[in-house]
């Protein structure tokens, strides 16, 4: 598990800190264990930035020498974690990065995804793929409606993002290491993402209402803080977190299955857990179709709580509506995920709870391809330029 001349053997002394160090950072290839960086695989890392003048080759003095065979010792496959003595400061920078120009790029997507869940979508609303209503929104809306409300996803989609990848990072490492020392656990990898999925949509869902509320079809908001003050003033605070148990209880087993399908296929693509892009973009985009399509009607009520569209609302029994209106006009809102899975069953059946499915998929497919990508070669850029840092100033030390 030592590149060769790179790491002290008395680094590896203690069985315990052998395991730490087979529990390193998966995609990466190499992690950190005090301020030394060591290779986990012995396999090629490419190098994404030129090497300084006089500057020792980072990949080169990682995997100088290749190992040699042996019939008693087969390298462990290492698995992505957040090692001893890594600042968790790396992987919410990386993690903000990468849910920034994850939902940012397909945000146009997101939009014909939102129009393609309404449940009596307008005449002028009515698309037949993803394709038709991207032309359709350019040709009759402008050509920058598509990407109305992305503003407020972003401001969102950083600190959301940093919190979930620090969280799931911190706690899949402690949990597998404590279930399976030194190899990878499928239970922590679920664990880990539904923790993480609560702190991200506690700052995600009120980003998602008005981002939501701006897409839909003839939206009467003039702008992000034009929206957030009319829901303030008409629906109050809660409008904000109507959909938050919803979200919840379609993001865990969602990111459940994302991440454990992710690490699986890791096994299979990248058994030396090396930093391998391919690998990541086809891991990410396949985990996240299945866990999109499987999530779909659960996406679909969450769409009607944060939209609240207005014939959807008719929907609900009179005897209801006669309750509502006896106690007030917050009721009047659907609340709640199973009067949100009523109102979808009563408005279009079955079929309903499956609209825009495949916008989701396509959103989803691509979506997650850019968040692992970006998120581990952000990981990797970062943690090679601690490298480099500390190789200058042990330089500095010895003149």
């Amino acid at each position: 598990m030592e590149a060769d001349g790179f790491v002290p053997s008395s680094t590896l002394e203690s069985p315990a800190v052998e395991r730490r160090v087979t529990g390193t950072i998966a995609a990466t290839g190499f992690g950190i264990l005090g301020n030394s960086v060591l290779d986990a695989t012995g396999g090629f890392v490419g190098s994404f930035t030129p090497r300084m003048t006089g500057e020792p080759d980072f990949v080169s003095m990682l995997h100088r020498a290749t190992p040699e065979p042996s019939a008693s010792v087969e390298p462990e496959a290492d698995y992505e974690g957040l090692p001893q003595g890594a600042a968790s400061s790396t992987h919410m920078l990386a993690g903000a990065v990468a849910g920034i120009m994850e939902h940012c790029l397909m945000y146009p997507v997101d939009c014909v995804k939102t129009r393609m869940q309404s449940l009596h979508p307008e005449p002028g609303a009515r698309y037949r793929n993803v394709m038709d209503a991207l032309q359709q929104i350019v040709r009759t809306e402008g050509l920058w409606r598509p990407i109305r409300g992305v503003n407020v996803l972003a401001v969102g989609a950083g600190p959301a993002h940093a919190l979930y990848f620090a969280c799931y990072e911190k706690i899949k490492f402690s949990l597998s290491d404590a279930v399976h020392p030194g190899t990878n656990s499928h239970f922590a990898n679920g664990v880990a993402g539904c923790a993480a999925t609560v702190l991200h949509d506690a700052i995600m869902n009120p980003a998602e209402v008005v981002k939501q509320r701006m897409q839909m079809f003839n939206s009467p908001y003039r702008g992000v803080l034009d929206c957030m003050g009319s829901l303030l003033r008409q629906e109050g605070p809660a409008a904000f977190y109507r959909s938050y148990t919803t979200q919840l209880t379609m993001n865990v087993p969602f990111q459940a299955l994302h991440f454990m399908t992710y690490e699986y296929l890791q096994e299979l693509l990248n058994p030396h857990r090396q930093y391998n892009p391919s690998s990541h973009v086809v891991s990410g985009a396949l985990a996240g179709a299945l866990a999109a399509a499987t999530t779909t009607p659960l996406d679909v009520c969450k769409t009607l709580l944060n939209t609240q569209e207005a014939q959807a609302v008719h929907v609900i029994p009179a005897g209801a509506a006669t309750a509502a209106a006896a106690s007030g006009p917050e009721s009047r809102y659907i609340s709640g995920l199973s009067e949100a899975f009523r109102t979808v069953y009563r408005t279009g059946g079955v079929p309903a709870f499956f609209k825009g499915v495949q916008a989701r998929v396509i959103y989803q497919m691509p979506s997650t391809a850019i968040s692992w990508s970006v998120y581990e070669f952000f990981k990797y850029v970062i943690t090679k330029r601690q490298h480099e840092k500390r190789l200058r100033g042990d330089r500095d030390g010895d003149k």
